[in-house]
C-alpha cells in the first residue's frame, strides 16, 4: 500500500468533535484512536477548538520536511502555515513514499512525493468544512469564501471558523478536488521555519533528548575490528562501579547498562572483552591494488554501451586516459545515533531519530518475534541523516538490550562509536579514456570499481536478527532481501551510466568489489564519486582540445536546456571569463540526479600548498520552490558537505580497524575555511524534485577543475592534495 501522487481522497470518521482527512485509508479497525490522537493514517486533523493538526509523513531533519508539509497544506486549506500544529508520524504504512515503496526519508523525495497528496488532502478539507457550512446555512457552496481558516458568505454576513463545521462535515461524502495551479499564495513564498522556535528555546525533542520513566542507559562495547564478534568478557570490575546495573552480551557486542550515559561509559571502559577476530581483516592499503586488478577483468556489469566504443578507441589516434580515487566515508551526523526501547511479552515500544521507521518496525519484529502491529515507532527528530540512519543498527542494538534486561533503556552511541561503525560511503576507483578526433570527443569508456551499497544495507537488515529469532522469521528476511535487492545495483554506477553530454560512442562498465566494510547511503549515494570522475575528465577533454571548459559543455549539451540554464545562470553571476585577481582560478561542473540539475563555479587559489575556496556561485533546477529559502539553505549546506568531503575527509582502514574518531582527523569545513556561496535558482512551474543532495556532487569536480585552471597540476584523488597529481 503506497501514498500515491493520486491517491483517492475519503473522510475519516469523526472522534471527539474533530474531522481528519488523510490521502490514504488503511484497513484499520475504527474507534481505536482517541480524541487526542485520531486514526494514524490522517494527515490533517481538524479540532472543534484549538490549531489545526498536520502530520509530517517524512522525518524531520534539519532539511525543512515540517515547513513544506505545513506551507503545502495550508496552500489549499487557505490558512497560516505558521498556525497549524506539527506532529511527527509514527510508523505506519499510511506514509509510504510513493517513489521508495515504503515509509523512508531519503533520495530527496519528500517534497517532490508530497506535492499533489498534501495539497490534494488540505483542498478536499476546505470543500468538505464549506459543504458544511453551506448545508447549515442553507447556501449554495459556490457562495462561501475561506480566509485563514474562516468560512464567509457574504450575502448573509454570516461567518465561522472551520471548528464550528467539523461534526457537520465528518458524515458528507468528500469530493476529488481541483488544485491550484497558479495564484499561489503560501507556495514560493519565503517562510521561517515552523519549528524554529523549538529548536530555539529547546523544546524540541530529538532521539537522544527522549525521556521514558525508569529507562536505564547503555553502551555498547564493540569489537574495533570489523566483522569480529564476543569470545568472551570479564564484566566484575565494571559491575562493582556505582550506577552499574547490567552488563550483558548482545550480538553487537557487550551492553553496559546504568543509570546514566556517564555511568555507562565508565563502566564500558572497565569491561575486558576478548574478541574472535576475522583471519583477514581489511586494509585500506591494499584497496586500489585490489580496484586496479579488477579493472583488468570482465565486468560485473555493463551499464551503457551505446554506439562502438571499443571500436573507435582501438583505432584512435588521439586519445587521454585518467584514474580517479574516492574513498570511504562517514556521515558524521552532529547527533550521533541513539534509540530508547521498552520490550515486554507482548509489546514493543521504541522512540528513535530514524529514517527508515518501516525498516525499524521490521527488525524489532524479526528480534522479538512479536507481530508487526505490536511494535510501536515513535519518531524523534533527527540531528542530521545524510543517509546514515536508513541503517537501523541502534534501533536493533536499543530492542536486544531491552529485552536481555527486561526493562526500558536508552542506547547511545560516542562520537568515536559513530565514527568507526558506521556505514560508509564506498570507496570507488573510475578508470575513464576518451578518444579525441576533429575537436571533439568520439567516444567515451568509463568503468567503476566500488560496492554494492544495496547488499551492504540489506545485510545489515539481515543481520540485526538474534540466534533465538523464529526460523519463520529468519526465513521471511532472506526472502525479503533477497526481493528487495535489485538485479542491477545502479547506485554503484548512477550518474556514469547518465552522463548528459552528447558523445557518439559511449560504454560504462561496473566492476563489482566487495571488501566486507559495511556500506550506506550516504548523501548523493553513487553520484558523490561518479560525478568527480565525469566532470573532472569532461574537464580534462576541454583543456586537450584547447577549448574553454565552460564553453566546450554547452557545445556538448545541445537540447539540455535544464543543464544550459544551470550554467548560464553559474557563467553570468561568477563572471566566467572575466579577469580575476592574481593567484586565482575558476572551475565549474554540472550535473543531474534525484531529478534536478546542479551546477557550481569555484573561485580558488593555492598558497603554499594550501587550496582555498574563496567563493562559491551555485545554480538549481529543482522544479518548482515551494520555499525558496529552504532550497536555498540545501544548496548551501551542499556546498560545505560536498566540500568537506572534498578536501579534508576520508576513513581509512589498518588491519580490519578504522583509523578516524571524532572531527580533529575527520574534520568538516570549518568557518574561517568556508567560501562566500551564492545560489541562483532556475524558474520552473514544472513540479518540484529533489534539492537536498544534487547540490554535492558538484563540488569535488569543480574544485579540482579550478586547481587545474590555476596551477596545470590534474588533482584525482579525494581529498584533494597538491601532494598529489600528475
Amino acid at each position: 500500500m503506497k501514498l500515491n501522487r493520486r491517491a483517492l481522497l475519503k473522510a475519516g470518521a469523526a472522534l471527539g468533535g474533530g474531522l481528519a482527512v488523510g490521502v490514504w485509508v488503511l484497513d484499520l479497525e475504527r474507534g481505536k484512536g482517541t480524541p487526542e490522537l485520531f486514526a494514524p493514517n490522517a494527515f490533517i486533523r481538524v479540532p472543534a477548538k484549538g490549531p489545526i493538526r498536520v502530520v509530517v509523513g517524512r522525518v524531520e531533519m534539519g532539511q525543512g520536511t515540517s515547513t513544506a508539509t505545513a506551507m503545502l497544506v495550508a496552500e489549499e486549506l487557505e490558512v497560516d502555515p505558521l498556525s497549524l500544529e506539527i506532529e511527527l508520524a509514527t510508523a505506519d504504512r499510511a506514509y509510504d513514499n510513493a517513489a521508495l515503496g515504503f515509509q523512508l526519508t531519503g533520495g530527496s523525495t519528500s517534497t517532490s512525493t508530497s506535492w499533489e497528496p498534501l495539497r490534494e488532502a488540505g483542498a478536499a478539507t476546505r470543500e468538505l468544512l464549506k459543504e458544511a457550512a453551506a448545508s447549515k446555512w442553507k447556501v449554495d457552496r459556490s457562495e462561501l469564501t475561506v480566509k485563514n481558516g474562516v468560512i464567509t458568505h457574504a450575502g448573509s454576513n454570516r461567518s465561522g471558523a472551520y471548528g464550528e463545521f467539523v461534526e457537520a462535515a465528518a458524515s458528507l461524502t468528500i469530493r476529488a478536488p481541483e488544485l491550484k495551479t497558479k495564484d499561489f499564495q503560501v507556495i514560493g513564498k519565503p517562510l521561517r521555519r515552523v519549528d524554529a522556535v523549538s529548536k530555539t528555546n529547546g523544546t524540541a525533542v530529538f532521539g537522544i533528548d527522549v525521556q521514558v520513566p525508569q529507562a536505564l542507559v547503555a553502551v555498547i562495547v564493540r569489537c574495533p575490528t570489523i566483522g569480529g564478534t564476543v569470545k568472551s568478557f570479564d564484566s566484575s570490575k565494571a559491575l562493582a562501579m556505582a550506577g552499574v546495573k547490567h552488563v550483558v552480551q548482545v550480538p553487537q557486542g557487550v551492553a553496559v547498562v546504568a543509570q546514566t550515559y556517564w555511568h555507562a561509559r565508565q563502566g564500558a571502559q572497565a569491561v575486558t572483552v576478548e574478541w574472535n577476530e576475522p583471519a583477514s581483516p581489511f586494509d585500506s592499503s591494499t584497496l586500489r591494488d585490489a580496484h586496479r586488478a579488477l579493472l583488468k577483468q570482465p565486468p560485473t556489469q555493463n551499464a551503457r554501451n551505446d554506439g562502438a566504443a571499443a571500436d573507435v578507441l582501438s583505432k584512435a589516434t588521439q586519445k587521454i586516459s585518467a584514474e580517479y580515487f574516492a574513498p570511504f566515508l562517514a556521515h558524521a551526523p552532529m547527533e550521533p545515533q541513539n534509540a530508547t526501547a521498552h520490550v515486554t511479552p507482548g509489546r514493543c515500544e521504541i522512540w528513535a531519530p530514524t529514517q527508515g521507521p518501516a525498516q525499524a518496525r521490521e527488525i524489532a519484529s524479526r528480534i522479538t518475534g512479536l507481530p508487526l502491529d505490536a511494535i510501536v515507532l515513535h519518531q524523534t527528530l533527527l540531528g542530521g541523516g545524510f543517509g546514515r540512519r536508513i541503517g537501523q543498527d541502534y534501533v536493533a542494538e536499543a530492542v536486544e538490550v531491552s529485552r536481555a534486561i527486561e526493562g526500558p533503556v536508552k542506547v547511545v552511541w560516542s562520537r568515536e562509536d559513530d565514527m568507526r561503525h558506521s556505514f560508509y560511503r564506498p570507496s570507488a576507483t573510475h578508470a575513464l579514456e576518451a578518444a579525441l578526433d576533429g575537436g571533439a570527443v568520439a567516444a567515451w569508456h568509463h568503468r567503476v570499481v566500488t560496492q554494492s551499497v544495496f547488499l551492504s544495507v540489506m545485510d545489515s537488515f539481515v543481520g540485526g536478527l538474534t540466534a533465538e529469532a523464529p526460523e519463520k522469521i529468519r526465513t521471511k528476511t532472506a526472502e525479503f532481501a533477497k526481493s528487495v535487492v535489485p538485479s542491477r545495483d545502479i547506485t554503484s554506477y548512477e550518474g556514469a551510466d547518465s552522463v548528459a553530454y552528447a558523445l557518439p560512442n559511449v560504454r560504462v562498465d561496473f566492476h563489482q568489489h566487495e571488501p566486507n566494510v559495511p556500506t550506506g547511503f550516504w548523501r548523493s549515494v553513487g553520484h558523490s564519486h561518479t560525478a568527480f570522475a565525469t566532470e573532472s575528465f569532461i574537464d580534462e577533454c576541454a583543456w586537450a582540445l584547447g577549448k574553454d571548459p565552460l564553453e566546450f559543455r554547452r557545445g556538448l549539451l545541445a537540447g539540455k536546456t535544464r543543464h544550459l540554464s544551470c550554467l548560464e545562470l553559474v557563467a553570468k553571476h561568477s563572471g566566467w571569463g572575466t579577469p580575476l585577481e592574481e593567484g586565482r582560478a575558476r572551475g565549474v561542473a554540472v550535473h543531474e540526479c534525484f531529478g534536478s540539475v546542479a551546477a557550481a563555479v569555484l573561485e580558488v587559489s593555492v598558497t603554499d600548498g594550501a587550496i582555498r575556496v574563496h567563493r562559491a556561485v551555485m545554480s538549481a533546477d529543482c522544479g518548482r520552490l515551494v520555499n525558496p529559502d529552504i532550497v536555498r539553505s540545501q544548496l548551501e549546506s551542499a556546498c560545505l558537505f560536498g566540500l568537506s568531503a572534498a578536501m579534508k575527509q576520508r576513513i581509512t582502514f589498518e588491519k580490519g580497524r578504522v583509523q578516524q574518531s571524532n572531527f580533529h582527523d575527520f574534520a568538516p569545513l570549518r568557518m574561517n575555511e568556508a567560501p562566500r556561496i551564492e545560489t541562483f535558482m532556475v524558474e520552473s512551474t514544472n513540479d518540484p524534485s529533489g534539492i537536498g543532495e544534487p547540490g554535492v556532487p558538484v563540488m569535488a569536480p569543480a574544485l579540482a577543475n579550478a586547481v587545474y585552471a590555476l596551477t596545470k597540476k590534474r588533482l584525482r584523488t579525494l581529498p584533494l592534495s597538491m601532494e598529489e597529481g600528475a
